[in-house]
């Protein structure tokens, strides 16, 4: 199936490496240009040359007000158009919420709420007809994840700042979504298994509670996102779609 990609541009903020990165390679193979970013100038640059000619990396932390502007301009500038965007922040720290300081919450609500929902602002903004924006949140906006505390109060909200966007945008043909990654194997989840003391027993159990007994590829999520972002899913809005192997046990 053509899923329409051929010459669109997308920008991706923390697209270095893991699901991003792999949504910007599935979004290449296709015909896509790409504009990635993360705070990492040598992880832009490594995450550029490995997708070739059609990317450019931008060293840039969307804690920072001017950030998406400034990726729409490389976007309009490199590639002369902006299709869509996919907004995707590091994971907050680990512990329960009650664990956590305000400064903390403070930290957290800064970079993973209050930079994605200005992010998607400025997106929407510059988007016309057809456009598209995609938020990576985690299976915790629908159900608490142990140790997760930050993670389990700001993801839902944020899926919540999407349905509301995709509502507002929605009849000035722009489509905005929600991708919920499980167990996928980044480097986040590593860190998360290592954490445990036992991060061999920590991967087994995790396989084990999800119904197809295995953990998932950052290429099986790319694959995903980069179908919701292209114009094949041009009646798909609002929704949120998990992307765990069956573990997240709501309708």
């Amino acid at each position: 199936m053509d899923l329409g990609l051929a010459d669109r541009v997308y920008v991706l903020t923390g697209a270095s490496r893991g699901l991003g990165f792999a949504t910007a390679q599935a979004l290449v193979a296709d015909g896509a240009k790409v504009v990635v970013s993360s705070r990492s100038q040598a992880g832009v640059d490594e995450a550029a040359r490995n997708l070739g000619d059609g990317a450019v990396g931008v060293a840039a932390d969307l804690t920072d007000a001017g950030t998406p502007g400034q990726l729409v301009r490389t976007a309009t500038e490199r590639f002369g158009r902006f299709d869509g965007a996919l907004i995707s922040v590091g994971g907050p720290g680990q512990g329960t919420a009650a664990a956590q300081t305000d400064e903390q919450w403070r930290e957290a609500f800064e970079t993973v709420f209050l930079g994605s929902v200005r992010a998607a602002r400025t997106f929407a903004a510059a988007l016309g007809h057809g456009g598209v924006i995609g938020f990576v949140l985690s299976t915790s906006a629908r159900t608490p994840i142990a140790g997760l505390g930050l993670s389990n109060g700001l993801r839902p909200g944020l899926a919540g700042v999407a349905k509301d966007m995709a509502d507002e945008y929605a009849p000035h043909g722009i489509r905005v979504l929600s991708l919920l990654p499980g167990r996928v194997l980044t480097d986040r989840n590593r860190e998360l298994f290592a954490a445990t003391g036992d991060a061999e027993k920590a991967a087994a159990d995790a396989a084990a509670s999800i119904p197809l007994r295995r953990l998932g590829e950052p290429e099986e999520f790319g694959r995903v996102a980069a179908f919701l972002l292209s114009p094949a899913a041009s009646y798909l809005t609002g929704l949120a779609v998990p992307v765990d192997g069956g573990a997240s046990r709501t309708l």
